[in-house]
């Protein structure tokens, strides 16, 4: 479908259209085994809407909380985003001040697949709906909706085009994200299944850098200091890739290694067509980010649950033939 979607950009056909249509809910669990939220239906809309994403310095979380903002308000409610930087803790507390709130739903970027399992029931006893968003937990039935990026459909697209740019033989590392984020796995695993096709492809590093542009920097400052004939980098996402490419600019190199991303985002854009990034793979961080809004509004004030718990949503790979189009991919669709 990503595939589709990009060749319609070829032909002048809005990513906006695209990315409307790239939404599936695909693998599923019903979001009615055993979540136990506050009674639904029937309730006017308004009220408050809890956001917590992870680190809004990063432009890709930056969306998210806005866009799910902007979504809340347009449909009544007022809205509070706050973030966890990723740390469980941080995380608990936000919760309950979203209770002692009163929140009527809670927008959820959980910061880690087990760690924050605690923190959703932890809402959902005080009667507050769940939606997470962008990273799932590693448990059904508590959260109504868990809606995210197809995270594997987008490393496939991804690696295929890596090896269209690097060729079928290289030398190569890859950063990866952050080892509590399910999708962080996902990706590396989409990875692999396509380049291990490819005997030649020899991947002489794995470097974790927490989707970070700073670590991804330091990291691949370590792998060329062990490596300094490597070719190619895979990255988990646009930030650490970004670092990556910092690195190699220092070291001399970037005209002779091909980095690739993921997430889509705005600088990401600005790499590839500076011939610095040769790709990356869109994550429709704006589309889901208001679905789950529409979805807590739904229920609220319809009762409505959401058909499947777990929906993912295609990803769409920009590279040197669309990139023109792009001015801020992660807003499109709003």
């Amino acid at each position: 479908m990503a595939r589709k979607a990009a060749g319609a950009l070829a032909l002048g056909i809005g990513l906006t259209v695209a990315l409307a249509g790239c939404a599936s809910g695909t693998a599923a669990s019903p979001g009615s085994s055993g979540s136990s939220s506050s009674s639904a239906g029937g309730a006017k809309a308004g009220g408050l809407i809890s956001i917590i994403v992870n680190d809004p310095s990063n432009p890709y979380w930056l969306t998210e909380g806005n866009v799910a903002a902007a979504e809340a308000k347009k449909l009544g409610y007022t809205s509070k985003i706050s973030a966890s930087k990723g740390d469980v803790n941080t995380e608990a507390s936000q919760v309950q001040t979203a209770i002692t709130n009163k929140s009527v739903a809670l927008i959820l970027d959980p910061a880690n697949a087990s760690g924050s399992i605690g923190n959703v029931k932890k809402a959902i006893a005080a009667k507050i709906p769940v939606f997470l968003v962008n990273a799932e937990i590693n448990q059904t039935g508590l959260a109504l909706g868990q809606l995210v990026s197809n995270n594997a459909q987008g490393a496939s697209i991804g690696a295929q085009e890596w090896v269209k740019d690097v060729g079928t033989k290289s030398t190569y590392a890859e950063l990866f994200g952050a080892p509590s984020d399910n999708n962080a796995a996902t990706r590396s695993n989409g990875y692999k299944t396509v380049i291990s096709q490819y005997p030649g492809e020899k991947r002489v590093a794995l470097q974790v850098a927490n989707w970070d542009r700073t670590q991804g920097q330091q990291k691949m400052q370590s792998i060329l200091q062990a490596h300094p004939d490597i070719t190619a980098v895979i990255s988990g996402n646009d930030e650490m890739a970004l670092g990556a490419i910092a690195a190699l600019k220092q070291a001399g190199k970037l005209s002779r290694v091909k980095v690739g991303g993921f997430d889509g985002s705005p600088d990401a854009v600005t790499a590839i067509k500076a011939g610095e990034l040769q790709y990356t793979v869109l994550q429709p961080v704006a589309t889901f980010a208001a679905k789950a809004v529409d979805e807590a509004n739904a229920y609220i004030t319809k009762g409505t649950k959401p058909a499947q718990e777990k929906q993912s949503f295609d990803c769409i790979l920009i590279n040197k033939s669309n990139v023109d189009k792009m001015t801020d991919p992660f807003t499109l669709g709003q």
